[in-house]
């Protein structure tokens, strides 16, 4: 790991991203590389109209693009305060295909590491990111680190 230079977190705005940025930012810390943090918004409701209409409670669509709201805010505060400390990190957002912009940013970037969870956090998240983890490791050009931190039990 002597090699690594630029690190792209990887998170879904979501309150359990912001360990994968602790982590992140930990690495870029000791391996003094620059850190990235890539933000993919995503839009459930173009899920339920398209892949999967009933799935779930109407209630968690409405409430989804508040709850990344939330945790947009809360993680901007993780980075905020680190950018205060004198840790530069670049931020980006996207509501692209989640998989071709990793790649895109990877490879326009020149990434050497990609820090992301382990796991879906919810239900919703995982109806709309469950295959592409996947799809991420194997098309990635980099090495990937998979954060444990496994969110409390879902209600099925």
């Amino acid at each position: 790991m002597e090699n690594i230079r630029r690190i792209l977190v990887i998170s879904r705005m979501t309150q359990y991203c912001r360990k994968a940025i602790h982590s992140g930012v930990s690495l870029a810390r000791k391996y003094d590389a620059e850190l990235q943090v890539l933000h993919l918004v995503s839009n459930p409701t173009a899920m339920k109209a398209v892949n999967a209409p009933g799935l779930f409670p109407e209630e968690d669509y409405k409430n989804y693009p508040n709850i990344q709201r939330e945790a947009k805010e809360e993680l901007d505060k993780v980075i905020k305060q680190e950018i205060k400390d004198g840790f530069p990190i670049k931020e980006l957002i996207s509501d692209h295909d989640p998989v071709n912009e990793i790649v895109r940013v990877v490879e326009e970037g020149a990434i050497d590491l990609i820090v992301m969870l382990a796991h879906e956090e919810g239900r919703l998240e995982h109806a709309l990111f469950g295959r592409e983890k996947d799809a991420i490791i194997r098309r990635m050009p980099c090495s990937i680190l998979l954060v444990k931190s496994e969110p409390g039990p879902v209600n099925w």
